[in-house]
């Protein structure tokens, strides 16, 4: 823990090559930004009413089991605590244990979704009337668009009540729109908050032909990359299937579990119907950096890797059932623009398997939709599509010679990232790696120079100023840290992802009143005091005195005893760009003679030389912070 409390990974950058983009290099840095708005739109699928006819057309188009799904109330806190230990790189949860993701066979088990078939791709639209007077007979209000996209709450107001007598053509326009309610509020909702792009319509054209598409693969795609996008540093929200991510924890995770009311409702197909309802268990108190901590020390004992194995296969559809295997397919998951890699072999646990050192992943480019519409995808995805259409044969198999995984938790714990959470506050850090440089500092002073040969001397009157150059810059990182810290429990009362650095009132150290000639004092504002020994004064010349609006540098004499060498410092600065610009005006020039010039008086031995042997007196300067 004392290695990750300076350096929580990863060593090697080989595999998490985007880390400084990633949100836990924020967090590390003192940068919360609190909870993530979770984007799911489940709430009023239950006002939607359905006629036989309609849910016979749902169940061949493939959704018969994502409609039955309830509204899961979401933990937004544990979403955000996992979106942190996601990996884009690799598309998988980074935890203690080591990886594990959301696969086929989770999509297959909990949603319900079919996970083989055609890719769900198609054509781009920018405007919403034309494709919704096609496939559902009216179009929207122009309030109810925005480019490509159409308000949800325009589906529902206007179709979600079919007409007891009517035609069949108009009850397939009113189950086309339900179903484009119905992926644009789960599988595929987006951070817009309310609306649905229409270029999912003319999948649904013919509801036989929809049910060939691998609607499961596509929700898992559109997953991962809004995974991928809010682990990011800069972003705030999340969108896709929540439902599954959050019930995906808790069936591997023991940690945010409820625990479940024992009601025969639970145990049936799809799986997430376990959670459905009220559950018991404490919900109080449970934040971000709660569940952080929670994944920052998971314990083996604390993950069910294989969560399905004592499940009975008759509550499994046949179509499921027969494909659980995709769930080992490195292949690559498309949902339209969206193709991202689906690498089981990262987490071969997960099905029973012993897991060795995975393979490298390929870094790819990650294609955007074009604002052009009418833009057909299949023809700039060929290589993504030849990837999907391979998928059986990339089935991972059982590796025989993998005998134990010690060799893979080793190579693991290099590669990843292994806390989010800092162990100490980043001002304690300040303090012991401030101390740790003035033990350096004050080591390399009372080192004995007498005999030594000039490179020799060199090297020790380099450290000396290294060290002290560093405790010089720890003046300014010191006080942001305070800052930091101190203001860390206000973050989610103020602004949402954002964290406001305010500077709390310095504590005042005070020296000895009869030390006061010893200083030149101009600037009330901020006091750094930099001893020098008497022996010492000749070498680096006349007390120095800088100045600026912000702060003030004034180097002591050091005859006096050590607990006189205090400084006064007072004032407040209420912005941490103030504190590090404060801290970058600290610049070589304040100090009275470089390295240089003490280097050369050294070694020159000339009249202000080292003589006798004398050491611990003979410093080149000092720092006092």
């Amino acid at each position: 823990m004392d290695f990750y409390a300076t350096n929580p990974g990863p060593i090697d950058d080989s595999v998490l090559y985007d880390q400084e983009k990633h949100v836990s290099s924020a967090i590390w840095e003192g940068q919360e930004r609190g909870a993530l708005r979770c984007h799911e739109h489940t709430s009023k699928l239950d006002q939607w009413t359905l006629t036989s006819k309609q849910i016979e057309l749902v169940k061949r188009a493939g959704f018969g089991y994502l409609r039955l799904i309830p509204a899961i109330s979401l933990d937004n806190p544990l979403i955000s605590a996992l979106v942190e230990r996601w990996r884009r790189e690799t598309n998988t949860f980074h935890f203690t244990v080591g990886e594990m993701t959301v696969t086929l066979e989770d999509v297959g088990y909990l949603l319900g979704l079919p996970i083989n078939g055609e890719p769900v791709i198609g054509v781009t639209y920018t405007t919403c009337d034309a494709v919704c007077m096609k496939f559902l007979g009216r179009a929207p209000d122009s309030g109810s668009t925005s480019g490509g996209m159409v308000k949800l709450s325009w589906l529902k107001e206007t179709f979600s009540q079919c007409p007891v007598n009517a035609p069949l053509e108009e009850i397939e326009r009113h189950t086309r729109a339900y179903l484009l309610y119905l992926v644009g509020s789960t599988i595929f909702s987006t951070t817009t908050g309310n609306k649905v792009p229409v270029m999912y319509l003319p999948l649904f054209d013919n509801f036989d032909q929809a049910g060939r598409y691998a609607w499961g693969a596509a929700a898992l795609s559109f997953l991962y990359r809004a995974l991928g996008n809010a682990s990011l540093r800069s972003q705030s929200t999340i969108s896709g299937c929540l439902t599954l991510l959050q019930c995906w924890s808790y069936f591997h995770l023991n940690i945010g579990r409820p625990r479940l009311n024992h009601d025969p409702s639970h145990d049936r197909f799809p799986f997430v119907f376990r959670w459905k309802g009220k559950h018991t268990g404490p919900t109080t108190n449970r934040d971000v950096a709660f569940y952080r901590k929670a994944l920052d020390s998971l314990k083996p004992s604390e993950v069910e890797w294989c969560p399905y194995i004592n499940s009975s296969d008759v509550l499994l559809p046949e179509d499921i059932r027969d494909n659980l295997n995709l769930g080992r397919s490195n292949t690559m998951l498309i949902c339209f623009d969206k193709a991202e890699r689906h690498l089981p072999d990262r987490c071969l646990r997960q099905f029973g398997l012993r897991q060795p050192i995975p393979l490298d992943v390929q870094q790819w480019e990650r294609k955007s939709r074009g604002v052009d519409g009418g833009v057909d995808l299949s023809g700039k995805m060929e290589a993504e599509l030849g990837e999907w259409s391979d998928r059986h044969l990339r089935v991972v198999d059982v590796d025989e010679d993998v005998v134990e995984e010690t060799q893979y938790l080793h190579w693991f714990l290099k590669i990843t990232r292994k806390l989010v959470g800092r162990p100490v506050p980043i001002s304690s850090e300040f303090q012991r790696m401030n101390a740790a440089l003035r033990e350096i500092a004050n080591v390399a002073d009372m080192m004995i120079t007498h005999g030594m040969d000039d490179q020799q001397m060199h090297a020790v009157t380099r450290i000396r100023f290294l060290a002290h150059e560093c405790l010089r810059d720890q003046i300014g990182n010191m006080m942001i840290a305070e800052v930091t810290d101190s203001d860390q429990n206000e973050v989610d009362k103020k602004v949402r992802g954002k964290e406001r650095i305010r500077r709390k009132n310095m504590g005042v150290k005070r020296r000895r009143k009869d030390d006061l000639g010893h200083y030149q004092t101009v600037s009330s504002q901020q006091q750094f005091c930099i001893t020098a020994p008497i022996d010492m004064m000749d070498h680096v010349g006349p007390m120095c005195h800088v100045e600026n609006s912000d702060m003030e540098m004034c180097l002591p004499v050091a005859s006096v005893p050590d607990d006189s060498q205090l400084c006064y410092m007072t004032g407040k600065l209420d912005e941490s760009q103030q504190l590090s610009d404060a801290a970058n005006e600290l610049d070589d020039s304040n100090f009275c003679s470089t390295v240089e010039e003490v280097d050369h008086n050294l070694l020159s031995g000339g009249d202000h030389g080292l003589e006798n042997g004398d050491m611990g007196q003979q410093n080149d300067y000092s720092v006092l912070v």
